[in-house]
Order: structure tokens, then sequence, then C-alpha cells
């Protein structure tokens, strides 16, 4: 949740359960950060960091984390055009996982080839083999489900091919107000990788509804908001 999760929000959230807290999402190099901008100047919120800040704010960012909850493991995700900021991002010390961000939906991301769009590039394998490649920590990627003209299958494919080790996927389907169980169950019978499931996760029955796919976790976001929880996840 760009311009929410940053370590003062987390940390209020941590202890109804987590045992991972992603911060940002954050964007990295100037194409994203000028979109960044642009999502700000029409009203939504989002992080907005100048290239010199960046880095050392996530720095930050994960140190606080880690000062109050050491056992927790904290990833940030992030967006950029090339590979090469987000292998930076991955050098953070004490940051445990870099999150690529194939899921942002908002135009000013997508118009520059960021976002969800990311799953229709060609070199989508090597460009997430580069960052595993060269980073001291572990590498997930957010991907967006049901992306019209996007095989999300196939993509998963991909992702686990190139060796991530999670991925984390927004299970959304068009006109339908709950996640895509269906096609969980389907990447969690046919990928090797880790797969943390998202979107819906409100309750205890949802929780109970997506542990059932076959993924190894799931991820809350817009429950959290308020800082509190009706329910203590860490039962799952």
């Amino acid at each position: 949740m760009a311009g929410i999760t940053n370590a003062e929000f987390l940390n209020k959230v941590i202890p109804y359960g987590f045992d991972v807290a992603t911060l940002g999402g954050y964007s990295l190099d100037a194409p994203t950060i000028e979109a960044s901008k642009k999502i700000i100047a029409r009203g939504r919120k989002e992080f907005d960091f100048p290239l010199d800040e960046i880095f050392s704010h996530i720095e930050s960012e994960v140190a606080s984390i880690k000062k109050i909850h050491s056992d927790v493991k904290v990833s940030a995700n992030v967006r950029a055009t090339s590979p090469q900021p987000i292998i930076e991002v991955g050098k953070i010390k004490n940051l445990d996982i870099v999150e690529i961000n194939c899921h942002c939906r908002q135009n000013e991301i997508l118009d520059i080839g960021c976002g969800q769009e990311m799953l229709k590039r060609q070199d989508l394998g090597d460009f997430i083999s580069q960052v595993v490649n060269h980073v001291d920590c572990e590498v997930s990627v957010k991907i967006r489900a049901n992306v019209e003209g996007v095989n999300t299958l196939d993509v998963a494919r991909i992702i686990d091919d190139a060796g991530a080790d999670y991925l984390h996927i927004d299970a959304m389907k068009k006109g339908v107000f709950d996640a895509d169980y269906n096609l969980l169950r389907e990447i969690c019978n046919n990928v090797n990788i880790q797969v943390i499931g998202n979107n819906s996760v409100n309750s205890i029955s949802n929780a109970k509804k997506m542990i059932e796919t076959g993924v190894n976790g799931f991820s809350i976001a817009r429950g959290v908001i308020s800082g509190n929880l009706d329910f203590d996840i860490s039962n799952f």
C-alpha cells in the first residue's frame, strides 16, 4: 500500500501475528519517481523520495522495524524500469526480502512499462534472474492475477524458473469481490516456488479458504489499515 506501509505503520500491526512485514511500494529510478509525483498530484497517496534519499530511507526503515521486531522478516516492495536499482535495494543491510512490483495498476506506472505491465515483458524471466543472481537477500515477485492478455500460470512458471524465492499473487478477478481461489489452487499445483496468496483476507473464513488452496502463506493489506484486526493470524 504505497504511501501507507512504512515502519511506523508496520510496527503497530506486526504483533497481530505477522512473520513478514513489507515496506513500500517504493519507486527507485527517475521514470518511476516521476510517475509517483503524477499520482500524488491527482490526490492519491504515494511514497515520494528523490533518488539521493530513497535507498538510505529504506535502510533506515528496515532498521526501525528490526530494532523492535528482530525476529520478523522485512521485505521491501519496489518498482524500477531496470534491474539495477532493485539490486541496490537487495543489498541493504538486514533487508530479508526484496520484492519486485509487477502488480501496480496505476496508469502513470503502466505508461512506463512498470507494475502489472511488467507481466507482458518478453524478458521478464531475465529481469528477475538478474536480481536473484546479484542480491544478498531473498527475492519475491508480486503479481496481479487475471490481467487482460496475460496467462497468469505461464507467468508463475517464468518466475519460478527465474529462481525467485516467493511468488506473491494478488488473486483478483474482474467482477468478483473475492479472491480467485481456483486460480491459486492451479498455480500451487504447478510450481515449486513458495506461493503467498493475497486478496480479500479480511476474516477467519477467508483466511481458511486461502490456505485451503495450497498456498504457503497469505498476506493482508487493506484489512490492517486501521492498525487492528478482528482475528489473530498467528493461529494459521
